[in-house]
């Protein structure tokens, strides 16, 4: 395997769509799919087999569903990237998915290309959102909805904030780096920055954060 093959593994309840995924990302010349799993009963074996790189997860699966098994992932393999997929725009599930720490959500009906796309983002350490959850989440967060301000001050710089909320409106890196007219390794020195100070490990968990203590 190429050392830079991105490992996917995949939660679905349905069979038919965990064996379309898998066809879909063997496919692609960048990725490899190393498990499908049924739900997220025994989320920590299959984490340990399948090494994965990112997690394609279903919300709703029977048993232990996607919300919970990324609760579970997250403690355990803190550096894995989770990518959601529901047919609903479902604000509540959207909220708990990323603030559980999901690096991405995307609906199922999302074209191939895009699902791909996403994949990369998470795994380059980018959020993947489609426009029109990304503006609920951050309508929501803007107004406080699921936190209270019980965390410690922490300072951003002027630039630190810019980048953040280039991120927040769904910028990758590279246009990040483009709209500052900085370079990629500059950028990434700001983010690695961001997360330090706000002691988290992806974009998603620092926009979350930064909303929260009304950083940005």
């Amino acid at each position: 395997m190429n050392p830079s093959t991105i490992k996917v593994a995949v939660f679905d309840d349905n069979a038919y769509r965990r064996e379309s995924l898998n066809m879909l990302i063997d496919a692609s010349p960048r990725m490899t799919c190393t498990g499908t799993f049924f739900d997220c009963s025994n989320v920590i074996n299959d984490i340990r087999k399948a090494e994965p790189d990112v997690v394609l997860m279903d919300i709703d699966m029977p048993n232990v569903n996607g919300i919970e098994g990324v609760k579970i992932i997250k403690v355990n393999f803190p550096h894995v990237a989770i990518l959601m997929q529901t047919v609903f725009e479902d604000d509540d599930k959207i909220f708990a998915s990323i603030c559980s720490g999901a690096s991405g959500y995307i609906l199922k009906k999302s074209p191939p290309a895009q699902l791909l796309q996403a994949i990369e983002d998470v795994y380059n350490g980018d959020a993947a959102m489609t426009a029109s959850i990304a503006k609920k989440v951050l309508t929501a967060f803007q107004k406080n909805v699921f936190f209270e301000n019980n965390t410690p001050e922490t300072t951003l710089t002027i630039r630190e904030k810019e980048i953040l909320n280039l991120l927040v409106k769904g910028y990758s890196r590279k246009m990040v780096a483009s709209a500052c007219n900085l370079s990629i390794h500059t950028v990434n020195t700001h983010i690695k920055n961001v997360y330090e100070k706000l002691q988290v490990n992806s974009v998603s968990e620092a926009v979350v954060k930064a909303l929260n203590q009304k950083l940005i």
